[in-house]
């Protein structure tokens, strides 16, 4: 006989089965219930463990099924809530602690060599106990909000401040918390950047620590809740007055720019205003409790607690407060390279055609200086030179040119989904709706450069011949030309990859130089410069300046752009490594030369359709890594973490599925 081995029993059959109550007093053993609730969550190798999300939803059928089960998770909370400091988790855990980024940068660098002392009694070594692996933070953030929010809810009490204790601490914390956002509201970086109205009086960010003492008083007075909730709602109607001034100079960046000061000051009063929102709502004594809030702020607290002195992650943050910035003046252009109707879409098609108008011209005479017998150094200087000149041209004309485009648009797609400007959960089913968009704007104008590109550089190649006696490329020459846009036997699509990045790196050189001339105030220093006003007329030094402000940016990065392909090549040959670029309309252009330089009758049709094909090609790989790095900055600098959310492709999947001609084509009736 096989005697079958019995089932051991799970965490809640353990509880149901003991009929024991915990008590609130024995904090040691409210911990060690916490320890293995979490473990019940926490994804295992076990058939039925591998889903978190799964986990939590069954723990929270447990509680809601079983009133034993309820209470002692109820009592393993409040042991620790009761017996723990809770002023440091509130008011330090996941906010910035000091004023200026690189005192923080230095201050975990110090940590990361010698961590710490933590205090046993403090709320934050509880949360690092149950919280014990590195990689804790992935599945809790991996787990939707929404379940968070079933769980916390269905624990059934509201994280009132019923306990003296625990009133005292929120108290406390509340009180730090209120002088350091009136501290940080009479920055310079924040006063200055106000309406003027606000300027000339008490703001809110100062307004909040009178309320605040109000509040104090009668809470420890034990006031009548009416009295106690009335002065709660004002402090969050003040609170969210301080919101709304941040937002206005969030949004004055397009106009004025941002420091990287600037930007990590907003973020550290952002953090301690909803800080000081979640205890409001805890200490009002309305009834009522904001869970979603307290699970933002969970969620921050895990992620922080093991992610605290990663300095890989703190210089990854801090660069996405200054990417945030530049992202939005390049999202504020993005919209430009978005079409939503059929006639944006064929004014982006005629636009591009314009822009491959003036590619065609860049090819032929990149090809001309080939011709100079000149040091490497020289003769990347000129490639790069006329680079430039026709990518400012395509800017100044309004034109498009395709592979400009993703850095753009990247951007402007994060909008759709920005938690910074929205709240709450990223909106992916507008993201969808957005990536058909950019998908058939991209789509026109790679259409509208190549008709034009092909054609009118085979003609001009043709005009040169005529004119000059002689081709611009012929024999092996022209053969070169289609060899180095072969998918296969040539490394094409790899520098296209090299492209591509150059083009993201342009794009965030442009929106830099953009942000610092807005941040500079260079406009107004240049019209009130002592020297300028005394050479140059009033009306003529404004329009000079009115330009510089609108247009250095993006000349700027066109010429960067320039460069990067310029010398790409000429870097490669000195080093002797396999390093050159490939872009679209470039290769199109050099494609047609080549074939002029052979003729059609010369060439295996087979062999020029691979070349075609590797044209577009290189054009899906400059595409694809521009857009993508620009994606991950724009969606990293707003606080988003793409992982969290595994629904994103399959909704994408499932809009493409619906609608497959919006990722080509504008629809009949416009989607907003």
């Amino acid at each position: 006989m096989i005697r079958l081995k019995k089932p051991k029993p799970g965490f809640f059959e353990k509880i149901i089965a003991e009929n024991k109550l915990l008590s609130i007093s024995d904090r040691q053993q409210g911990m060690d219930f916490l320890i293995e609730l979490f473990a019940e969550i926490r994804p295992a190798f076990g058939k039925h463990k591998k889903n978190p999300e799964q986990n939590l939803l069954r723990a929270v059928t447990a509680i809601r099924e079983n009133k034993l089960v309820l209470a002692n998770v109820q009592h393993a909370f409040l042991s620790q809530l009761v017996r723990t400091k809770l002023t440091t988790a509130i008011t330090e855990s996941g906010i910035p602690l000091a004023r200026n980024f690189w005192q923080e940068f230095f201050s975990r660098m110090r940590h990361k060599l010698l961590p710490p002392l933590q205090d046993e009694n403090d709320f934050l070594y509880v949360l690092n106990r149950i919280f014990y692996k590195k990689s804790d933070f992935e599945w809790v953030e991996e787990i939707p909000r929404s379940s968070w929010i079933q769980f916390f809810e269905s624990i059934g009490f509201s994280f009132s401040a019923r306990e003296n204790a625990i009133k005292t601490e929120l108290l406390q914390s509340l009180k730090i918390l209120s002088f350091q956002v009136a501290q940080l509201g009479l920055e310079r970086e924040v006063l200055y950047y106000l309406p003027e109205e606000e300027q000339e009086k008490d703001t809110p960010f100062v307004l909040q620590n009178y309320k605040v003492h109000e509040l104090e008083s009668l809470l420890l007075d034990n006031a009548d809740n009416t009295a106690i909730i009335a002065a709660s709602v004002q402090l969050k109607q003040i609170i969210n007055n301080a919101f709304e001034l941040i937002h206005h100079i969030r949004e004055s960046h397009t106009d004025k720019g941002a420091s990287l000061n600037q930007t990590y000051i907003l973020l550290i009063l952002s953090n301690r205003l909803e800080r000081m929102l979640l205890l409001a709502d805890v200490l009002d004594a309305d009834g009522q409790f904001d869970t979603g809030r307290l699970v933002d702020v969970f969620r921050l607290m895990v992620r922080n607690e093991k992610r605290k002195n990663s300095i890989r992650e703190f210089i990854s943050q801090g660069m996405g407060y200054l990417a945030y910035q530049i992202a939005e003046h390049k999202g504020s252009k993005g919209h430009k390279y978005i079409t939503s109707s059929g006639k944006e879409y064929w004014q982006m098609i005629r636009s591009a055609m314009w822009g491959g108008l003036i590619v065609s011209f860049v090819a032929i005479f990149k090809n001309l200086l080939g011709f100079l017998k000149l040091a490497p150094f020289p003769q990347g200087f000129l490639y790069s030179v006329n680079y430039s000149i026709g990518f400012i041209l395509i800017e100044q004309t309004h034109s498009t040119l395709a592979t400009k485009q993703p850095a753009f648009t990247a951007s402007a797609v994060a909008v759709s989904l920005d938690t910074k400007k929205q709240g709450g959960e990223p909106d992916l089913d507008n993201l969808a709706v957005t990536v058909a968009k950019v998908s058939r704007s991209q789509i026109a104008s790679f259409f509208g450069n190549l008709v034009i590109v092909f054609p009118l550089t085979f003609i001009l190649a043709w005009v040169f011949d005529l004119l000059f006696g002689y081709k611009i490329a012929d024999d092996a020459a022209a053969w070169k030309l289609l060899h180095d846009q072969h998918p296969w036997t040539s490394l094409a699509w790899l520098y296209a990859c090299f492209t591509g990045f150059f083009l993201f790196v342009s794009g965030i050189i442009a929106g830099y130089v953009q942000n610092k001339i807005q941040y500079g105030q260079i406009k107004e220093r240049l019209v009130k410069h002592p020297a300028l006003r005394l050479s140059v007329s009033p009306t003529r030094l404004e329009k000079i300046a009115g330009y510089i402000e609108k247009n250095a940016g993006s000349i700027i990065g066109s010429i960067a752009l320039g460069f990067f392909l310029g010398f790409a090549g000429i870097i490669g040959k000195l080093f002797g490594i396999p390093f050159d670029i490939r872009h679209i309309t470039i290769a199109a252009g050099n494609a047609a030369i080549g074939v002029y330089g052979l003729g059609l009758q010369h060439i295996d049709p087979w062999y020029l359709l691979t070349v075609l094909g590797g044209v577009l090609g290189i054009g899906f790989f400059n595409f694809l890594v521009s857009f993508s790095l620009a994606f991950i900055v724009a969606v990293k600098s707003r606080g988003i973490h793409l992982s969290q959310y595994p629904r994103l492709l399959r909704i994408l999947g499932k809009y493409l599925l619906k609608h497959p001609g919006e990722f080509i084509f504008p629809p009949k009736k416009v989607v907003g």
